[in-house]
C-alpha cells in the first residue's frame, strides 16, 4: 500500500491541480485579466506535461483525465471568446427555416424584424463585428449549430452544453483515430494525449466552443482510411472536414503523390461532389457574395496576432504611408497557394509520415504569413505534429497565450513587442529542429522500420 501511495500520490495531486486551474479558468476567469489569464495556462501547460511523462504509458488513465478536463468546461459560459453567440444564432435561423447565410444580424435589427424569440440576446453577446459580417461557417459547421439550438431549446446555456458535447465527442474520436494512425506508423499510441492534454486545446474547443476539434475528427478520418486505401470512404470524410471549416481544402494537392494521379482525380471529383451536395440547400446568388465576401476579410480587413504580415505592415507604412493589407494579404495568401503547390510534388509525400509533416508545415506557412491567428487556429498544426518527430508547435500553442494581452487593453490595443517575442522562439524552435537538433538513435530505428513497413 505504501509503495502504491507513493507511486500515484504525486500523478494524483498533479491531477487535481489541472482540475482545480481549470475549473478557475472555466468558471472564475475574466479575458481582460491577463496575468491571471497567463498564470493559469502557463502553469496547466506544466502540470500537464509533466503528468503526460509520469503516466505516458498508461493510456486509461490519460483518456481519463483528458475527458474530466474536459467535463470540468461543461456548464461554463465561454469566457475568452464571443462566437457561441453566432453559433446559437445561426442554428436558429435554420431551425426557423431561414438561410444563415443570407443575412447578418445587423440587417435584421435595421430593418425592425427580429427572426425568432431571443434574438435580441444573442446579437447584444455576438458584439457588432459579428454582428455586422455575413456568416462564413460552413454548412456542416451550421447543421451542428442547428442541432445545438434544437437540443438547447431556448436556452442559450442549454445550446452551449450541446456544442460542447459535440466537441468532447470529437476529441474522443480522435484519440481513437490517432491512435490507429500512431501504430501504423509505428510510432508511441501515448503521442495522441500531446494533443488531448494540451491546455490550448482542452481551453479552446471545449471551453471556448471552437469547432477545429470536430474538423479534425473528420479529418484523421478522412487520413486513417487513406492510410488503409479505402480511397472513396476518405474522399467522403475529407468532404466532411472541408464541410466544417474551410482549412482542409489546402492540403488536396498535397494528397497527389500518395494517390498517384489517376487516383488523385477521381479523390479530388468525389469530394467536389460531395462538398457541393453539402452546400446545395442554401446555394443562391446571395450567399455566394456574401459567403467569399466573409471570407475575404480575413485577408483584406482583419489583423490579429500575425507574424510576417505585420513585418509587411510595418514596410508598407515606411514606403507608402498607410496600411497595405488590401493587396498584402491576398499577395500572401498567393505566397501560400504557390508554397503547396511546390511541397505537393516532394517525393516524401508518398509515405504517410512525409505526408503529415508536408500538411504540418503547410499549415505552418499559412498562419506565419496569415494577417489573424487566433489561438485556436493552432489546433491543426497540433494534432499533425504528433505524428512527426517536430515539437516547435507544441511550444507556439503555450506561446499564443501572449496574444490575449490585447484583451487586457481598451479599444483592443495589441503589443507587438508581446507578438515578436512569441513568432521569434517559435521560428527560433522550428530552426534549431530543422537544422541543428542531434540525430537520435532511436528514432533513427523507428523511421526506418517505418519506411519498410509502409
Amino acid at each position: 500500500m505504501k509503495k502504491f501511495l507513493l507511486l500515484y500520490k504525486i500523478p494524483l495531486l498533479i491531477f487535481l491541480s489541472c482540475c482545480a486551474f481549470y475549473f478557475a479558468f472555466a468558471y472564475n476567469l475574466e479575458r481582460t485579466d491577463f496575468f491571471k489569464l497567463l498564470t493559469l495556462y502557463g502553469g496547466l501547460f506544466f502540470l500537464s506535461w509533466k503528468f503526460f511523462k509520469m503516466q505516458r504509458y498508461n493510456l486509461k488513465i490519460l483518456l481519463a483525465a483528458a475527458v474530466i478536463f474536459r467535463l470540468l468546461f461543461l456548464f461554463a459560459v465561454p469566457n475568452l471568446s464571443q462566437d457561441f453567440y453566432r453559433f446559437i444564432w445561426d442554428g436558429r435561423l435554420l431551425l426557423e427555416g431561414i438561410n444563415p447565410y443570407l443575412m447578418t444580424p445587423a440587417e435584421y435589427f435595421a430593418a425592425g424584424n427580429l427572426p425568432f424569440l431571443g434574438a435580441q440576446e444573442l446579437y447584444d453577446g455576438m458584439g457588432s463585428l459579428s454582428a455586422g459580417n455575413p456568416t462564413n461557417y460552413p454548412p456542416l459547421n451550421q447543421l451542428f449549430f442547428a442541432l445545438a439550438a434544437f437540443l438547447g431549446g431556448k436556452s442559450i446555456l442549454g445550446s452551449v452544453i450541446w456544442l460542447r458535447v459535440f466537441i468532447i465527442a470529437a476529441d474522443i474520436g480522435i484519440f481513437y483515430l490517432g491512435r490507429k494512425i500512431l501504430r501504423n506508423l509505428n510510432l508511441p499510441e501515448s503521442n495522441i494525449f500531446l494533443y488531448l492534454l494540451n491546455p490550448l486545446i482542452i481551453i479552446e474547443l471545449t471551453g471556448n466552443l471552437h469547432f477545429e476539434g470536430v474538423m479534425l475528427f473528420f479529418l484523421l478520418a478522412a487520413l486513417y482510411l487513406l492510410q488503409c486505401q479505402k480511397w472513396l470512404f476518405s474522399a467522403l470524410f475529407f468532404s466532411c472536414s472541408i464541410a466544417v471549416k474551410l482549412i482542409p481544402l489546402m492540403f488536396l494537392p498535397l494528397l497527389f503523390r500518395r494517390l498517384g494521379w489517376k487516383r488523385a482525380l477521381v479523390y479530388y471529383a468525389a469530394t467536389g461532389i460531395i462538398l457541393l451536395l453539402f452546400f446545395l440547400p442554401f446555394l443562391s446568388g446571395v450567399f455566394a457574395e456574401n459567403f467569399f465576401s466573409s471570407i475575404n476579410l480575413w485577408f483584406q480587413k482583419f489583423e490579429f496576432n500575425a507574424g510576417f504580415y505585420y513585418v509587411i505592415r510595418w514596410i508598407g507604412y515606411e514606403v507608402e504611408g498607410y496600411n497595405i493589407i488590401s493587396y498584402a494579404g491576398p499577395t500572401l495568401a498567393g505566397v501560400v497557394f504557390v508554397s503547396i503547390l511546390i511541397m505537393a510534388i516532394l517525393e516524401r509525400n508518398h509515405k504517410m509520415r512525409g505526408l503529415l509533416t508536408s500538411m504540418m508545415f503547410g499549415m505552418f506557412i499559412y498562419l506565419s504569413l496569415a494577417t489573424t491567428v487566433h489561438p485556436w487556429y493552432l489546433a491543426t498544426p497540433l494534432v499533425l505534429s504528433v505524428f512527426t518527430r517536430y515539437k516547435f508547435v507544441h511550444v507556439w500553442s503555450l506561446m499564443v497565450v501572449l496574444s490575449y494581452f490585447a484583451y487586457s487593453q481598451a479599444g483592443f490595443q495589441e503589443n507587438l513587442w508581446l507578438v515578436a517575442v512569441e513568432y521569434v522562439v517559435v521560428i527560433g524552435m522550428m530552426g534549431y529542429e530543422l537544422f541543428f537538433q542531434p540525430s537520435d538513435t532511436k528514432y533513427q530505428e523507428i523511421k526506418s522500420g517505418m519506411e519498410n513497413s509502409i
